[in-house]
C-alpha cells in the first residue's frame, strides 16, 4: 500500500517526463502553472509514495471552482501509472477520490491517453502493447462512467491525433509525406520560404496570425496575454518553439517575371515559324497558360507587397516539447499568398527539427474521428494525415461522479440553460440588426 502526498514541481516533473508509456504535456507541472495563471484553475501535482519514498504514480489535478464551496477536479491526460497494472489502478485512483472528496468536489473526470485503435498510413491496423479494452472495463469496476466515442471535438482534449514516430530515418519519415506535401513543400522552398525559431517578441505577430485563421476556420482563439504567458511558462521548465514562415515578395516577383521573360522568348522564336507542328502548337498552348499563371502570381504578390510591405511573416506555429514526444499545439496562418504552400515548409522545418533532436514522436495534437467529407473539419484531417503519421483513437473521457445531484445540474442544467441564455441573446441581435 502507498501514500498519496503533494509532490514538489521538481520531484514531479522529473517522474511524469521519464515515465515509459505516458508523458504528456498537459500532465506536466508547467502546464498547472499555467492554467492558474490563465483559467483561474487550482493546480494539485498528487504522488503515490511507497515506504522507501519510491514513487509508483502521479497525476496533475485541476481544480475548477464553483458556487457553494464546491468544485470538480479535472486529470488532464489522466493519471501517469502503468495501467495495465489493475492492483495499482484501483489504489491509485481511490485515493485520487478521496482526495477529490476532501475538497468538495462533485466529480472528477480523467482522459488518459490510452490508444483504443491505432492504424498505421496504409490504414492496417496496429497490434497494442497492452489490453486497452480490459483497462476499459477496470475503470468502469471502479465506478468511472465513460462518456462515448465521441467523434469529433466534443471533449476536452482530442480522442483522435495523428502521431508520427521519429525513431528512424529521416528519408522513411519523408518517404511516407503524400505526394501533394511533397510537391507544396518544394514549392514553399523553391519560393524562398524562410522559417525561423521566434522569440517572445514574435508573439504578437503569431497572435494576430492565430486571428486570422479564426475567422476562416470558425474556432475560437485566444488573446495575445494567454499566448505570451505560455511561452513564458514553457521556456521556463521545458520548452516551446514558435516556428515563423516568411516570404520575401521582391525575391518572388523577380523570379516569377525572370521566368515570365524566359518563356516569352521562346514563345516568340515559336510563333515566328510557319505550319507548326502539333507538338509545337501544344507546347505553344502550354506556354501560354504558364505565362498567364505567372501573371496571376505576379499580380498576387504585388498586391500583398503593397500592403504588408517586402517581407511578410505568413505562417507561426507553436510546437512544445515534453519527455519524449512534441506537438503541434497551434499554427496561425496569413490570409495572403496561400499559393506559396509555405505553410507545408514551415511543417517540414519543424518535423525535422524534432526528428534532429532525437524526439520519438511527433503529435498533430487533435483530428475527428467522422470521416465524413461533409465534415468542416474533414480538411483539416486529410491535411494532418497527408504527413504520413499513424491515426490514433483515445479511449475517451472517463467521470467518477461524487455529487449525483450537483454533478446532473453541472453537466446537463447549466450547459442547457447558457445554450438558452445564448439563443436569446442571438434572437435579440438579430431583431435589433433588422429594425
Amino acid at each position: 500500500m502507498g501514500k498519496l502526498v503533494e509532490l514538489n514541481g521538481k520531484e514531479y516533473d522529473e517522474y511524469v517526463k521519464n515515465h515509459p508509456t505516458k508523458s504528456h504535456f498537459l500532465q506536466s507541472y508547467a502546464w498547472g502553472e499555467f492554467a492558474k495563471k490563465e483559467k483561474g484553475l487550482t493546480p494539485y501535482y498528487l504522488g503515490l509514495i511507497d515506504s522507501k519514498k519510491n514513487i509508483l504514480g502521479a497525476a496533475l489535478l485541476l481544480q475548477k471552482h464553483l458556487p457553494f464551496g464546491l468544485s470538480y477536479f479535472y486529470s488532464p491526460r489522466g493519471f501517469v501509472i502503468d495501467f495495465s497494472n489493475e492492483k495499482l489502478l484501483r489504489e491509485f485512483s481511490t485515493k485520487t477520490i478521496s482526495f477529490v472528496k476532501s475538497k468538495k468536489g462533485i466529480f472528477l473526470k480523467i482522459d488518459p491517453d490510452l490508444i483504443w485503435r491505432e492504424e498505421n498510413n496504409k490504414g492496417e491496423e496496429v497490434d497494442n502493447k497492452y489490453d486497452c479494452k480490459k483497462v476499459f472495463y477496470n475503470l468502469k469496476k471502479i465506478g468511472f462512467r465513460h462518456q462515448g466515442f465521441t467523434k469529433n471535438f466534443e471533449t476536452m482534449q482530442p480522442r483522435y491525433t495523428f502521431r508520427i514516430n521519429l525513431d528512424r530515418n529521416f528519408e522513411e519519415i519523408e518517404a511516407n509525406f503524400s505526394k501533394t506535401v511533397k510537391q507544396r513543400i518544394k514549392k514553399g522552398t523553391s519560393l524562398g520560404t524562410e522559417v525561423k525559431i521566434g522569440t517572445i517578441d514574435d508573439i504578437e505577430e503569431f497572435s494576430k496570425l492565430m486571428d486570422m485563421t479564426e475567422d476562416r476556420k470558425d474556432f475560437v482563439s485566444h488573446d495575445m496575454k494567454y499566448y505570451k504567458s505560455l511561452y513564458e511558462i514553457y521556456n521556463k521548465h521545458n520548452k516551446m518553439n514558435l516556428f515563423i514562415g516568411s516570404i520575401n515578395t521582391n525575391k518572388v516577383i523577380e523570379d516569377y517575371s525572370k521566368e515570365k521573360s524566359d518563356l516569352q522568348l521562346s514563345l516568340d522564336k515559336l510563333v515566328q515559324k510557319e505550319n507548326l507542328s502539333t507538338a509545337n502548337q501544344k507546347k505553344k498552348k502550354e506556354i501560354e497558360m504558364r505565362i498567364d499563371k505567372l501573371n496571376e502570381y505576379i499580380e498576387e504578390y504585388m498586391s500583398a507587397k503593397n500592403k504588408y510591405g517586402d517581407s511578410i511573416v505568413l505562417n507561426s506555429h507553436v510546437i512544445i516539447e515534453y519527455g519524449n514526444k512534441a506537438w503541434t499545439l497551434y499554427a496561425g496562418n496569413h490570409n495572403v499568398l496561400s499559393s506559396a504552400q509555405s505553410n507545408y515548409k514551415v511543417y517540414y522545418e519543424h518535423i525535422k527539427y524534432c526528428h534532429d533532436k532525437g524526439i520519438k514522436y511527433y503529435d498533430h495534437f487533435g483530428t475527428v474521428g467522422d470521416l465524413n467529407p461533409k465534415n468542416p473539419r474533414y480538411g483539416l484531417h486529410v491535411f494532418k494525415k497527408s504527413f504520413g503519421g499513424n491515426y490514433i483513437e483515445f479511449i475517451g473521457e472517463f467521470d467518477y461522479v461524487i455529487n449525483p445531484f450537483m454533478y446532473f445540474c453541472f453537466t446537463k442544467l447549466v450547459p442547457l440553460y447558457r445554450k438558452i441564455i445564448r439563443r436569446r441573446a442571438k434572437k435579440r441581435l438579430h431583431a435589433s440588426v433588422n429594425k
